[in-house]
């Protein structure tokens, strides 16, 4: 329940709508639990519901979703609470985040928080390993190009993300 609650504000970057999808996510998996396939890891699985879930959401928003500054605290609990990363890089690296196109952004925190592997990224987000790939080298390069723009060095603590 935590990945899932922690990859849902992840995707959604506020509180309110990172419970809703949890809650679609696990209303979607009761109501097709006799769609799951024992074999199958049942994270790999939830987390690919609510990315579909996330998917529809957005689909019915019709447009982008905007990162509001006050949803900082929500966006940093996401990340986890890594005390050894200074604060101001965090923001920063949190604003950049938001700044990323949902494309590159979802595989991207799903390789780097999550560890899943690039196969489970895959099967997770219904795309080709190339793909997952090519947007994660993608997003890592535009976090970093974001982060020196900033004045920030990309130092080792950003590089465990980065």
């Amino acid at each position: 329940m935590p990945r899932l609650r922690r990859y849902a504000r992840s995707l959604a970057f506020e509180e309110s709508q990172a419970d809703d999808l949890v809650q679609s996510t696990l209303e979607r998996a009761l109501t097709h639990w006799h769609q799951f396939d024992q074999s199958r890891d049942m994270l790999v699985w939830l987390l690919s519901i609510a990315h579909n879930a996330h998917q529809d959401m957005r689909r019915r928003q019709a447009r982008m979703q905007s990162f509001d500054p006050a949803q900082l605290q929500v966006a940093q609990d996401s990340l986890g609470g890594d005390p050894g990363v200074d604060v101001g890089l965090r923001l920063d690296l949190l604003a950049a985040l938001a700044r990323l196109s949902p494309e590159q952004r979802e595989p991207l925190l799903l390789v780097c928080v999550e560890q899943f592997s690039y196969a489970e990224v895959a099967e997770v987000m219904h795309i080709p390993v190339g793909t997952v790939m090519s947007r994660v080298c993608r997003a890592r390069a535009t976090l970093r190009g974001l982060l020196d723009g900033h004045g920030k060095p990309a130092g080792t603590a950003l590089r465990r993300v980065v």
